[in-house]
């Protein structure tokens, strides 16, 4: 046999097919491959989320300069311990983290006054609120939520696959709360089949809240078979009396579950570190679909000594409620509605579309959150930054606004 016949051999299968033909008629059934069709009909419902701008690009257009105002991050930072932590953990690096975070879980339950078999620790409270909807809700079974509670509500409905019910919110005219959770209407909107209602106090993305009387009034109204999920990711901001949490009520509510951050008030929002209060069999169900090894091993570390900094925790909230005291006055004094807020960002309402106005602000290297994706396209949310990029805002919705006058 010659090279050139051995050659033509070799390009033969066994039965005798040519490995070409074979391919083209792979390629030709694969033509018409639609993977979002094989999803399922929960992942059909959900789009990719959404983080706004680029904002890696927009650090290298802007540099220094740009004022980073739509995500609702501290702009003090974190304590100085959880920075030498994270330093400190750099060893651990080759290996897992501890698929448990014991050390953290004790930690935490000694600073709750809770016991460490009621905590969950996910990557942020997002991968939490998500879970706790994927352990306990399904197609048989609606959720309930505020109109403009917190966007990761509907988001967890859908992945579980259960009906949503999303109840109005609060009136925008309304004296004490606009846009507000409507507790009375939530409860009414409750059904034999609801296994979950989900509350955000304070709520993202109106910055509004109620107060401890109205959550136990709303509990009472709720059946052993619901449970009732209340985010507290803004908790360590709060300053307003008869506003102390959810968890006191723990106690006498099994089906009650707390879920916080360190991304906030703890100043770690780039390692993620949310955790859950529950009852104790609560926290053994979610540990059934819980991740393996979620928290890695410097988010570990950094929450845990972060914990342990109080004193940063209360210079943190007692800076940023005089900023934001500040910033909401001098926005107001531009002729802007300001809502009322319990965090570290204000919800401003325009009273026109709001998009020209954003653009006009990123243009200026000023980002803000456009309220579009929540149906308040009237709105812009706006992070309480430093106190130079609070001026920086202010300067540019002047300018924004002289802009606008002369067209």
């Amino acid at each position: 046999m010659t090279q050139g016949s051995a050659k033509a051999g070799l390009a033969r299968s066994s039965d005798g097919s040519n490995p070409s033909d074979t391919a083209g008629r792979s390629a030709r059934n694969f033509k018409h491959f639609d993977a979002a069709a094989l999803a399922n009909a929960a992942t059909r419902k959900l789009g990719a989320y959404d983080p706004g701008h680029d904002l890696p690009a927009l650090r290298k257009r802007f540099g220094a300069t740009l004022a980073e105002l739509g995500s609702n991050e501290n702009p003090l930072g974190p304590s100085p311990r959880a920075i030498a932590a994270i330093t400190s953990a750099m060893p651990e690096l080759p290996r897992y983290p501890d698929p448990k975070g014991g050390a953290l879980k004790s930690a935490l339950a000694a600073h709750l006054g809770v016991d460490a078999g009621q905590i969950t620790l996910g990557n942020g409270s997002h991968e939490l609120l998500i879970l706790i909807a994927q352990c306990f809700a399904d197609a048989a079974v609606s959720v309930v939520f505020s109109e403009f509670g917190f966007a990761v509500f509907p988001i967890a409905t859908a992945v579980a696959g259960a009906e949503p019910i999303r109840v109005p919110a609060l009136p925008s005219d309304h004296a004490a709360m606009p846009l507000g959770h409507d507790l009375d209407a939530m409860a009414a909107a409750l059904r034999a089949d609801t296994r979950i209602v989900y509350l955000a106090n304070p709520n993202n993305p109106t910055g509004t809240w109620f107060d401890d009387a109205a959550l136990e009034r709303f509990v009472e109204r709720v059946p052993p078979t619901t449970l009732v999920v209340v985010d507290e990711a803004y908790h360590e901001y709060v300053t307003e009396s008869g506003l102390g949490g959810a968890l006191r009520l723990l106690a006498r509510r099994p089906n009650l579950i707390v879920t916080r951050t360190f991304s906030k008030a703890y100043g770690l929002a780039g390692l993620r570190v949310g955790y859950a209060i529950s009852a104790a069999p609560v926290a053994a169900v979610l540990e059934r679909l819980r991740e393996s090894f979620n928290v890695n091993c410097f988010a570990l570390a950094a929450a845990e000594a972060a914990l342990d900094d109080q004193a940063h925790v209360a210079r943190v909230r007692q800076w940023n409620r005089a900023e934001r005291d500040w910033l909401a006055e001098a926005l107001r004094a531009q002729g802007l509605r300001v809502l009322p807020s319990q965090t570290n960002f204000v919800l401003v309402d325009f009273g026109r579309d709001a998009t020209p106005i954003e653009q006009s602000l990123f243009e200026r290297g000023v980002i803000a959150r456009p309220m579009g994706g929540y149906g308040l396209h009237e709105c812009l949310r706006i992070s309480v930054g430093s106190h130079s990029e609070n001026e920086q805002l202010l300067t540019a919705m002047a300018e924004a606004a002289r802009a606008g006058a002369a067209a």
